[in-house]
């Protein structure tokens, strides 16, 4: 029996799938098969293309041979060979040439081609070196980077040919895009970003940093992101070594780690501790509510920040006499000169031998010969003295009350490992016998607030509960709304049960439980909250102009201030000490007499003969309208206006614990007649200030 064997047809590709396949085959043989290929076809198509223009011709050769030439001609000219007709070695000898002219002219065309390619692919990879001086240079890439380019924005709104140069591990391309999304127009300044890695001295040195006017560097996520701080600090000191040591910058998230920064920042830089700052931030904010919006005011370059000039025509007055010397600007203190030429260019931070800064100094300091005058202003050529004396209406100027402030009851939501600072700060500065409760959860959490409860020598009680703020129960049963003030903190990612909310994320249920119950009871409890993003800060539930405390965009406007001006690091300094001359909210009625016009002026002279500066206001009226909320810092001293009982001053002045300015007193060097009375050495005095 015989069987026949049927096989299967394999169906044949389509065409095009197989013309791909002999092309990739025609290419994988090597250069020499395919450019024998690329003549064969490009002859295929110019020769029978030629001929046809030849033929197609009226007024074109009739004998064969003439039309032979003409189509050689025209083959010669299109692939430019000549084309030459005559005797046969001189047609050889004509296409020789031509192909040899030929193959130098691709040749050439080439390898300008590739090195323009290598060029671009360079330059967007980010790896040539910018050759730039008294530029801005930002190391490495975090959040902080779209705030600190918008206020170098800002502040270069004026300066011409300004530079950010930005050294980042990402590629070169992506960093301007994200920019750009951020930050929008920038104006006159002109950014340049470079990838690569910010601890190689190397990559450093590809962004000038020898040259720049200041070197931000900017935090690093993660657990290591301290130690990656330090290594970004002594990679520019490497790539800089005897070519000079820029201004640097920095910030570190663990105060265990600042003293290390702080070695290898080297004797110009400055270092922030994150936490520090922060906690000191939270503590006054919760005592004086509309705080952080004064300090937002005053630290972003949109309006009036802090400047030190100098003014000849001034020198040998009073700092009394210079709170009213202008009439657009708000005196807060001096800046003593340097004791030599070897000090100049120093940081500032009021270590022996350097430049010192003095805020809010006694009213009888004397403004030597080199000094410069610390002051708010717009900006700097607009801090010029008053034409005429400044009006002060004497019969509204009243004395302020001698009562003590009452105990307070101050409510903490959260823990996280600023709050014991944030507790510290906070009993420094209350009244005695207030009381602090906490409301927290996870067992190492309430360990360490049973720890600050127990501290000795607190000046207020602290009771610690063990709850979850996320739960509306535990929040009704705490009677919230009969506390005088609020702080919410979130927890840390490493005290918080895996799935449960985090961070930001239980900071925002909180805030709408809390809102609820302020709406339910028909009153308004004054919180101060910490968020780690700052755009969670437009999600938040709360009321218009309330206190939101983000760490790192508040490190950012300072690290962008200071970087435009060396001297205000001992100035902030000052500013977040607990026993310092500190930025207050004071009834407007200890000052002037509600509902009585004066001149700003008068807040100014009523503020002087009480030890304090006087800087701006806060209108009751105007306490939910956005953008300022009623802050108003550095009016003009001739505006007129009433204030009424429930309206604010704003101040610099002593804190919690500190002696008044008429009973502290020291010899100011360099005053006229060899000495004059003021305070003894303070915390101005000593080196680093609290940073």
């Amino acid at each position: 029996m015989t069987g026949r064997r049927t096989t299967a047809r394999r169906a044949s590709p389509a065409w095009p799938p197989r013309l791909r396949y002999w092309f990739d085959t025609i290419v994988a043989r090597g250069t020499a098969v395919l450019i024998g290929w690329l003549t064969l076809m490009c002859l295929a198509i110019v020769v029978p293309a030629s001929a046809a223009l030849v033929w197609a011709r009226q007024d074109g050769p009739t004998t064969w041979s003439e039309q032979v030439v003409a189509v050689w001609v025209s083959v010669g000219q299109t692939l430019k060979i000549g084309g030459a007709v005559g005797r046969p070695l001189y047609v050889l000898m004509s296409v020789l040439l031509a192909l040899v002219a030929l193959l130098f002219v691709s040749t050439l065309v080439s390898l300008i081609t590739n090195g323009l390619n290598d060029k671009v692919l360079a330059l967007r990879r980010g790896r040539s070196t910018v050759l730039e001086a008294r530029h801005t240079v930002l190391l490495g890439w975090s959040d902080q980077v779209f705030p600190i380019i918008s206020e170098l924005v800002e502040a270069n709104a004026n300066r011409r040919r300004a530079v950010i140069a930005v050294l980042g591990p990402k590629d070169k391309a992506e960093m301007e895009d994200e920019i750009a999304t951020a930050v929008g127009r920038l104006g006159h300044t002109r950014l340049i970003c470079r990838s690569g890695v910010t601890t190689d001295p190397a990559v450093v040195s590809l962004v000038s940093p020898e040259s720049a006017r200041a070197v931000l560097v900017l935090t690093h996520e993660g657990e290591d992101g301290d130690a990656h701080v330090v290594k970004t600090l002594l990679a520019v000191d490497a790539a800089v070594r005897g070519r000079g040591r820029p201004a640097v910058v920095a910030a570190v998230r663990d105060g265990r780690h600042k003293r290390a920064a702080d070695l290898a920042a080297g004797p110009r830089g400055k270092v922030l501790d994150i936490e520090d700052v922060t906690a000191r931030l939270i503590a006054q904010t919760s005592c004086e509510p509309g705080l952080s919006l004064v300090y937002q005011e005053l630290l972003d370059f949109d309006g009036d920040e802090i400047y030190t000039v100098a003014d000849p025509t001034l020198t040998g007055r009073t700092f009394g006499e210079l709170l009213l010397a202008h009439d657009t600007s708000s005196v807060i203190g001096l800046l003593r000169r340097a004791r030599s030429e070897a000090d100049e260019g120093t940081d500032g931070t009021g270590r022996s031998g350097r430049s010192r800064v003095e805020l809010n100094p006694a009213t009888d300091s004397v403004l030597g010969e080199g000094d410069r005058i610390v002051l708010i202003t717009e900006d700097d050529d607009t801090a010029t003295p008053a034409a005429e004396p400044l009006a002060v209406d004497e019969r509204a100027i009243v004395a302020p009350p001698r009562s003590p402030r009452p105990p307070e009851r101050f409510l903490l939501l959260g823990w996280n490992h600023r709050a014991p600072l944030i507790t510290d700060q906070l009993d420094a500065s209350v009244p005695p016998g207030s009381v602090l409760v906490v409301m927290a959860e996870g067992e190492e959490c309430l360990r360490e607030a049973d720890r600050c409860a127990r501290a000795p020598g607190r000046r207020m009680h602290v009771d610690v509960h063990r709850g979850d703020i996320t739960d509306p129960r535990v929040l009704d049963d705490l009677d919230v709304l009969s506390f005088d003030r609020a702080i919410v903190l979130g927890y840390d990612v490493r005290d918080t049960a895996p799935g449960a909310l985090t961070g930001d994320d239980r900071t925002l249920v909180t805030l709408l439980h809390l809102r609820a119950l302020e709406e339910a009871a028909g009153r308004d409890l004054a919180v101060v909250t910490e968020m780690t993003d700052d755009r969670s800060r437009l999600l938040a539930p709360s009321r218009e102009g309330a206190d939101f405390i983000v760490g790192g965009r508040l490190i950012s406007l300072l690290m962008t201030q200071i970087a435009e001006n060396r001297h205000l690091a001992a100035v902030f300094d000052s500013l977040f000490s607990a026993d310092g001359d500190t930025i207050h909210l004071r009834p407007a009625t200890e000052y002037v007499r509600p509902g009585h016009p004066v001149g700003f002026a008068t807040v100014v002279e009523s503020g002087r003969r009480q030890g304090h500066c006087v800087i701006g206001y806060r209108l009751h009226e105007a306490v939910a309208q956005g953008p300022s909320y009623g802050v108003r810092l550095n009016p003009d001293k001739r505006e007129r206006l009433a204030f009424g009982p429930e309206d604010s001053v704003i101040v610099l002045a002593p804190g919690a614990g500190v002696t008044p300015h008429r009973e502290r007193r020291r010899t100011v060097p360099g005053a006229r007649g060899g000495g004059l009375p003021g305070r003894p050495p303070g915390r101005d005095d000593v080196p680093g200030g609290g940073w």
